[in-house]
């Protein structure tokens, strides 16, 4: 399978010409062979929405989205999505000009420049999900932080995991570096969960944030096998091999004994304490 991460900036709140870069993007890739587009999170909306004065989200059923997919390579975009009352922050994959899986993001951040929980309602589910090219799962930014939900897909047989990310520089770095956060975390991540990981972050300056691009492939064994340049717009093909992931678990099965009834019982523990 060919994945292409398309490293983009994003108009805030200006959708029409989000998809028409997200459009463009595709066409390319579909030149480079590219069987699946990765762009960022929140790529068709941008991230500072409470700076919007109308609302501009989308319903997951939007047949723009779906239309991505219709002629060329299957699609993962980040969107604003509207549902009923309630408002999430959403990775929609579409393949053959059709939606078929909806990601919420889980966790959503509420400190430094984050502030996702007064515009987002937090999603209540991860799930893997199968595609013509493997099983793959979604992971929205700081849900890739949390060490439970790349283990839980990789348990529901990821072998791919996508991550999307607004990540953006923090100027006081004693606090936390990015970038080197990122690229240790996620070498970790498929390492232990022997998967590839693709991961796309923006890039761009937005409402004061400048966000630092640095997108890359990681192998099963934790090489980094792609990786677009830092700060500027790219599109970068790599070429990932599902069956790696099943060899390397076969060869040293560590998701083998997940021991459900033993976690199922220590955090229903700890929740009994947490509630009283």
């Amino acid at each position: 399978m060919r994945i292409a991460i398309a490293q983009t900036d994003a108009r805030l709140g200006d959708v029409r010409s989000n998809l028409n870069e997200a459009r463009q993007r595709i066409a390319e890739a579909a030149e480079d062979g590219a069987d699946l587009v990765v762009f960022p999170e929140l790529s068709l909306h941008g991230y500072a929405l409470g700076s919007v004065a109308e609302d501009t989200s989308v319903a997951a059923g939007d047949p723009r989205l779906a239309a991505l997919s219709e002629a060329g390579p299957d699609v993962l975009v980040g969107v604003y999505e509207r549902a009923g009352l309630r408002h999430h922050n959403t990775s929609v994959y579409a393949s053959g000009g059709r939606v078929v899986h909806v990601q919420r993001k889980l966790y959503l951040p509420n400190y430094l420049m984050w502030e996702e929980r007064k515009h987002f309602y937090p999603g209540q589910r991860l799930n893997a999900f199968d595609t013509s090219h493997g099983r793959m799962a979604s992971l929205i930014c700081n849900d890739a932080w949390q060490p439970m939900l790349p283990w839980l897909a990789a348990q529901d047989g990821a072998e791919v995991l996508l991550v999307t990310a607004n990540s953006a520089a923090v100027s006081d770095e004693s606090t936390v570096d990015n970038f080197s956060y990122w690229r240790e975390l996620l070498r970790y991540t498929a390492r232990m969960q022997q998967c590839w990981v693709v991961f796309v972050n923006r890039v761009g300056e937005e409402n004061g944030a400048s966000f630092w691009g640095g997108s890359h492939v990681v192998d099963p064994g934790g090489a980094v096998v792609a990786e677009a340049p830092l700060w500027e717009p790219a599109l970068v093909v790599a070429d990932v091999d599902v069956h790696a992931a099943r060899q390397r678990r076969r060869a040293v099965p560590l998701l083998q004994d997940p021991r459900f009834d033993l976690l199922s019982r220590e955090i229903g523990r700890l929740h009994a304490a947490e509630t009283g």
